[in-house]
C-alpha cells in the first residue's frame, strides 16, 4: 500500500470524540452498510425522551437503531426511489425485528416513505463516536 493511499490523521483528529467511518478500524461491524426495512416514528412520540436522554422532535433528523452506537451519523438511502438523508442515531429500536431503522417523520418525508409507511433502505455510517457501543 502506498503512503498516498493511507488517510493522514492529524494529532487533533486522533483525540477527537468522533471517528470518521473511513478512518476507523476498530468498530468494523458498525461501519459496514446495512440493508433492511425502515419505518418512521409516530408523531405521538414528539416530546418523549429517547435513549440518549433528549426529547424526540418530529422535525429533527433523529433515528433509532438496535446496532449502531448512539451519536452515530449515517446516510440513509431509500433503495426504492434513490432519495437520501443524513440521520443521527439517538434512540434504540425499532421494536419490530423485521425493521432495522426508525426515522423521524421529517426524514421519512425526505426519503419518500410517509405514504407507504416503510421502505427498503441502505444505512451507511459516516461518523461513529469513539468508544461508542450504544
Amino acid at each position: 500500500m502506498s503512503v498516498l493511499a493511507t488517510p493522514a490523521i492529524t494529532k487533533e483528529a486522533r483525540h477527537s470524540p468522533v471517528v470518521r467511518a473511513q478512518q476507523s478500524q476498530g468498530h468494523s461491524q458498525h461501519l459496514r452498510p446495512q440493508r433492511g426495512r425502515a419505518s418512521f416514528y409516530s408523531t405521538r412520540f414528539h416530546g418523549r425522551r429517547m435513549a440518549n436522554g433528549q426529547r424526540f422532535n418530529r422535525h429533527s433528523n433523529a433515528a433509532a437503531s438496535r446496532t449502531l452506537p448512539l451519536g452515530t451519523r449515517a446516510r440513509v438511502k431509500n433503495l426504492e426511489n434513490g432519495r437520501t438523508a443524513v440521520v443521527v442515531i439517538q434512540d434504540r429500536g425499532p421494536r419490530l425485528r423485521s425493521r432495522v431503522l426508525d426515522v423521524s417523520p421529517q426524514v421519512a418525508t425526505r426519503l419518500g416513505i410517509r405514504e407507504q409507511g416503510t421502505a427498503m433502505v441502505e444505512i451507511t455510517p459516516l461518523e461513529v463516536p469513539r468508544g461508542g457501543r450504544g
